[in-house]
């Protein structure tokens, strides 16, 4: 199988040629500024007019998380799709470069900032004198905060380690400190939440983080028949982790906002606005995914499936940035 690309000296004679590379950088920037703006811009945006009120640094703290969840999915898809890879029959050994020792350094970034955010009675510390490091382990989000910044520096180095593959265990820890985290134990069935919220987040890490590397390895493999045997494994493993995604999602909402009232507390409440867009949001790379496994399955050259995946690890990106803003949030109302 072959694939030529047209370059500047095939461009149409009547016009300058292309220069794409300008494209992918404006495009990186426009969604670089939004991620960093729905965290930051969002609180005020979902709070208008509901009544309720934002704890102090909801912004910042919602963009830490954002950075803890997409720490977590590099290295996840990563494991993912190398594993996949290696089922491949004549896989190209040369794989994209790892970026999990990058993520893991970001993400014990933001877990150190979330944990002085706990440190100081859940506000935002504006000097190091008001952070009691001491106090972390008083009580139980102390805990799982710290545990978090020190399963992501462990992380960090298994993956630097000869054996990469064993920083599963570390980043496990961290998905199960959030899903701790997420349902204190003075909330209603606290472990069926905590459960629901491990299956959503492993799911959602494999499906981002996977589709991200698979791109990564179809332009580091260039266009061999493999390339499109490991495009159409992640996609069949990509519908049942969307369907573990919306299960758990479903049923996570439906503990928070009882049927009776979702439709009010989807309108009049932040939470409730945020989970709608994280649902339109979801709808749409769902109906990319669709257009990515059509395009695989009819189109004469099936790695034209690359054009709607490259949106859809996009919209993947702004999705994590939006599910940062939803955990800052305060809850809605059991009426």
């Amino acid at each position: 199988m072959t694939l030529t690309r047209p370059t500047a000296e095939t461009a149409d004679a009547s016009g300058p040629a292309r220069r794409p590379g300008v494209g992918r950088a404006a495009a990186v920037l426009v969604l670089a500024t939004l991620a960093v703006a729905i965290p930051l811009l969002g609180p005020s945006a979902a709070l208008h007019e509901t009544g309720e009120a934002a704890a102090p640094g909801t912004g910042g703290v919602a963009l830490l998380r954002a950075v803890l969840f997409g720490a977590l999915c590099v290295p996840l898809g990563e494991l993912l799709v190398r594993r996949l890879a290696r089922s491949v029959p004549g896989a190209p050994p040369n794989g994209p470069r790892s970026w999990a020792s990058y993520a893991a350094a970001a993400g014990a970034v933001a877990a150190l900032g979330l944990a002085a955010v706990v440190a100081t009675g859940n506000r935002v510390p504006h000097s190091l004198s008001q952070i009691d490091v001491g106090g972390l382990y008083a009580s139980r989000d102390g805990k799982l905060a710290l545990l978090e910044v020190n399963a992501f520096l462990v992380a960090g180095l298994c993956a630097r380690s000869a054996r990469p593959a064993v920083q599963v265990w570390p980043l496990g820890a961290v998905v199960v400190a959030e899903a701790l985290r997420a349902h204190p134990p003075a909330e209603h069935t606290a472990l069926v939440g905590s459960g629901l919220t491990l299956v959503h987040l492993i799911c959602a890490a494999l499906w981002a983080g996977g589709l991200l590397h698979v791109l990564r390895t179809l332009r580091r493999w260039g266009p061999v028949e493999q390339g499109v045997a490991l495009f159409g494994r992640y996609a069949r493993m990509a519908a049942v982790l969307l369907a573990g995604v919306t299960a758990t999602g479903v049923w996570s909402s439906l503990r928070r906002m009882p049927s009776g009232t979702v439709l009010t507390q989807l309108t009049d409440t932040a939470y409730g606005r945020t989970l709608l867009a994280k649902v339109l949001l979801v709808a749409v790379v769902a109906a990319l995914a669709l257009c990515a496994r059509l395009r695989l399955r009819r189109a004469p050259d099936p790695l034209a499936a690359c054009v709607p995946a490259r949106v859809e690890v996009a919209a993947l990106g702004l999705v994590v940035v939006v599910s940062g803003l939803l955990t800052a949030l305060p809850l809605p109302i059991r009426w």
